[in-house]
């Protein structure tokens, strides 16, 4: 089996509640064959729990990078972010804010929380599938990611 650091593969969390919208970021994934691994826990407290590796959660891999919704059930995003951020075994991962808000005071908020990125949805396919794919690009052939 080869090496997945080689290939430069990242673990992928993607934080999200609506069907569409994680139907879409698989099939960005397909469509632009991303090799990454994408995991998906569907509201803040698994989010939390995946991260933590708790209950259901205690065989998952640390993510590389976590694609996060702000409007959440349970926790929201922003209360993720917080969280993620405060913890100095969680800190380090990336964030990106994936979200449909593009109101200032989320964006600022986000940024003051520490988000590594702040990104809006696009609500037509090709354009969200770009978006993901350029994320991904970023991500993976850009920057260096602490291992």
């Amino acid at each position: 089996m080869s090496d997945p650091t080689l290939l430069n593969v990242i673990e992928v969390l993607l934080v999200e509640d609506d069907d569409g919208d994680i139907l879409m970021t698989r099939e960005a994934f397909e469509h632009f064959k991303i090799h990454n691994s994408l995991h998906v826990v569907r509201d803040g407290e698994q989010a939390l729990q995946f991260l933590r590796r708790e209950g259901d959660y205690a065989e998952a891999p640390r993510p590389d990078l976590i694609l996060l919704d702000l409007n959440l059930p349970r926790f929201d995003g922003r209360q993720v972010l917080a969280e993620i951020k405060s913890d100095a075994t969680l800190r380090r991962i990336p964030v990106v804010v994936l979200t449909t808000s593009e109101a200032e005071e989320d964006i600022l908020r986000s940024y003051e929380l520490h988000a590594n990125a702040y990104v809006a949805k696009p609500v037509d396919f090709d354009r969200f599938i770009e978006v993901i794919r350029k994320i991904d690009e970023f991500f993976v052939t850009v920057v260096k990611l602490p291992k």
